[in-house]
């Protein structure tokens, strides 16, 4: 076994792989960029080599200086994580050509596979069978739109290259199919160096499940069952399971068993996973392989008792596979939900900023939470914005649902959006219980995760404006230790009265309490309420309202009070509102950058008259590509940015005039 290994990664999975690395007793070197140098990876190595600046391009990119830190500390092996170099031939293969082992499969299985072109080839030599379609090297526009004619439309163009959603278009009908393909090769050639594309049969409402597969270097080649990860959004994952559920069990043994074909068929070593399309009858197609670790391992991981961080450093190291296929069951249902710093009611929209107050729920046995991040970080525009992976296990799947529900309501953050409440909406909604699972049924359920009732009551409004209450005698007990201080709600023959005026979404609630012998009388918009508790711990409120006793969690910054109730995120302005003109956008005749992030395209010039809805420039943050557009017809007086250029959130990015539209002018005006 290795005595020190190098991570080449960050956050999460860095942490996650030290983890188990010092279970073993292994020692643990982190590389680190300027953003991360406080980050907990840092912290929990045993040892941390800065590698440059904070875009990954300068850092985490940089093959030289990850094995030049692995050399310099004695490192032996290096573990990619996943993302960053991961997948990287290049990478895998200057670790061999510096004598540190790579945590993964060989060279040429990363290349076999690496090209969705390829490795297609590939399982259709090996009998995986593969989506209907054409995955030849014959890149001519004309030859491919008429394989997509062969095929029937839908169809789906994919980059060869490609991945995460990137380089993907969906063709409905033969007349889209040219300006789509150019669209594709497009973005495939700026994203990944390489334009090639594949054109495939486009399977509606299809399931996505992959197979967990490892092999050693003795021939040993098992499966560790599947996952399901159709909940998708933008062709992202947000919510994946263990095991497929409602899946005929022949069907899933045969996608098991071509698994290990595909990871035969190029010698794999180490950790990968077989991903499929599948059809609601259970027909599945090869999709790709992903060859390394994926972020959705821990669902695996509980559900069969293993440790995959230990199997790949022990098929690194030259041991035989801890276990044979034989000796592998299915234990109960797990389930993981990505939390990420996102706001799903302004299209995921990524949250950048500071966490002011962060709570994860109490770990155990079934419940567990993987991740890089503590309270007071802050989420860049530099890195992926997740923030936590939260993973919940039941002896079955309806159990794990109610676990989940439970844990996501203990999950707790503060200072920037996040998307608890809309995964907690998921796992609630009807398809998601009944297991009625495709990519597109976010689109399906879209009512009931996106319409949803203002989720602040009464009884709500009044808890929250008694804990700030609390929190004031509290402090005036603190700071003020006169006799006549120490019990703050004594008066002399009158009722001690106190206001608190909370403002939400620019409406102010006004509650007045009451003391009273049993704690408080409460008035709230022609209503009363008896009121008691105190403040049992830290962020956390022990509450009796009327007859109903309950806890609250919430958070307290300068100017905010937030509840957290029923994973939802309820916040209270409590300061004076500030009034400011440079609100008012009805006269703006400028576009401000809606968050941080770098300015791909720019599609208009100075002088140039624009239509509604027009696209101007692209933005591109958290690897999602934003087109800030004209919102009314106008002239482009002044465009401030160029491509290339790094923005910040409120940043004007251009400045134009208001136009007439020749349609609104009188017919007699245009005689």
């Amino acid at each position: 076994m290795f005595e020190k290994i190098l991570i080449a990664n960050r956050g999460e999975i860095a942490c996650r792989v030290i983890r188990t690395a010092k279970k073993l007793g292994i020692a643990t070197v982190a590389v680190y960029s300027d953003a991360d140098a406080k980050s907990q990876h840092v912290k929990q190595a045993d040892e941390a080599i800065y590698i440059g600046e904070s875009p990954a391009a300068q850092s985490y990119l940089q093959i030289d200086r990850i094995i030049q830190a692995a050399l310099a500390t004695g490192a032996q092996a290096i573990h990619p994580g996943y993302g960053f170099l991961s997948e990287n031939d290049q990478f895998a293969l200057a670790c061999e050509k510096n004598g540190l082992v790579f945590i993964g499969p060989p060279v040429a299985a990363i290349l076999a596979m690496g090209l969705k072109a390829t490795s297609k080839a590939l399982m259709e030599k090996a009998g995986v069978p593969l989506t209907p379609g054409y995955h030849g090297a014959n890149q001519d526009a004309d030859f491919l739109k008429q394989q997509a004619n062969n095929i029937g439309y839908p169809v789906l163009i994919k980059a060869s290259a490609g991945g995460g959603g990137k380089g993907m278009r969906l063709v409905e009908s033969e007349q889209d199919f040219l300006s789509s393909l150019a669209s594709c090769k497009s973005e495939a050639r700026s994203s990944f160096g390489n334009d090639d594309v594949l054109v495939e049969r486009y399977v509606v409402n299809p399931r996505h499940i992959e197979v967990q597969v490892f092999a050693d270097t003795h021939g040993n080649c098992v499966h560790l069952f599947e996952r399901d990860c159709s909940v998708q959004r933008r062709h992202q994952k947000v919510l994946e399971e263990a095991p497929a559920p409602l899946m005929a069990e022949v069907k899933l043994e045969s996608m098991r068993q071509a698994a290990i074909e595909a990871a035969r068929a190029v010698k794999y070593v180490g950790a990968g996973t077989v991903e499929f399309i599948v059809e609601q009858d259970g027909t599945a197609y090869f999709m790709e392989m992903n060859t390394r670790l994926q972020v959705e391992h821990p669902v695996t991981e509980m559900i069969t008792g293993q440790d995959l961080v230990e199997w790949q450093l022990r098929v690194a190291a030259g041991e035989t596979l801890p276990k044979q296929q034989h000796e592998l069951s299915i234990h109960g249902h797990a389930l993981e939900a990505r939390i990420y710093a996102e706001e799903p009611e302004k299209d995921f929209l990524p949250a950048i900023g500071q966490i002011s107050y962060l709570h994860y729920p109490e770990q155990s046995q079934f419940v567990r939470v993987d991740t890089g991040i503590v309270e007071g970080d802050e989420i860049t525009t530099f890195y992926d914005p997740m923030i936590a992976k939260l993973i919940v296990w039941a002896p079955n799947r309806e159990a794990a649902l109610v676990q989940m529900h439970r844990a996501l309501g203990e999950f707790h953050v503060e200072g920037l959006g996040n998307n608890i409440a809309f995964l907690d909406r998921i796992v609630r909604c009807d398809s998601f219980k009944h297991a009625r699972l495709d990519t597109n049924l976010i689109q399906r359920e879209q009512e009931a995760l996106f319409n949803f009732p203002n989720p602040s009551n009464a009884k709500l409004i009044v808890a929250a404006a008694f804990i700030e209450l609390l929190l004031r005698l509290q402090k005036n007990q603190t700071q003020h230790r006169s006799v006549w201080n120490s019990a703050p709600l004594w008066r002399l023959n009158i009722t001690g009265q106190y206001q608190v005026t909370l403002k939400q979404e620019e409406e102010s609630q006004q509650v007045v309490f009451s003391s009273t012998a049993q704690g408080f009388k409460a008035e709230f918009a022609g209503q009363c309420f008896e009121i008691s508790g105190e403040l049992d711990q830290a962020n956390h409120a022990a509450l009796q309202i009327d007859q109903h006793k309950f806890g609250l969690s919430f958070s307290r910054s300068t100017d905010l009070i937030t509840v957290f109730h029923n994973s939802q995120t309820i916040r209270f302005d409590v300061a004076q509102q500030k009034f400011n003109q440079e609100d008012d956008n009805s006269s703006d005749t400028g576009l401000k950058a809606p968050m941080p992030g770098l300015i791909t395209q720019v599609l208009v010039e100075a002088g140039a008259v624009v239509k509604k809805d027009q696209v101007l420039l692209t933005l591109e943050a958290m690897k999602i590509e934003y087109s800030i557009r004209a919102p009314n017809d106008g002239v482009l007086t002044a465009c401030y940015f160029q491509v290339g250029d790094q923005v910040k959130s409120g940043d004007e990015l251009v400045a134009f005039e208001l136009s007439v539209l020749a349609a609104d002018v009188p017919e007699e005006a245009e005689a």
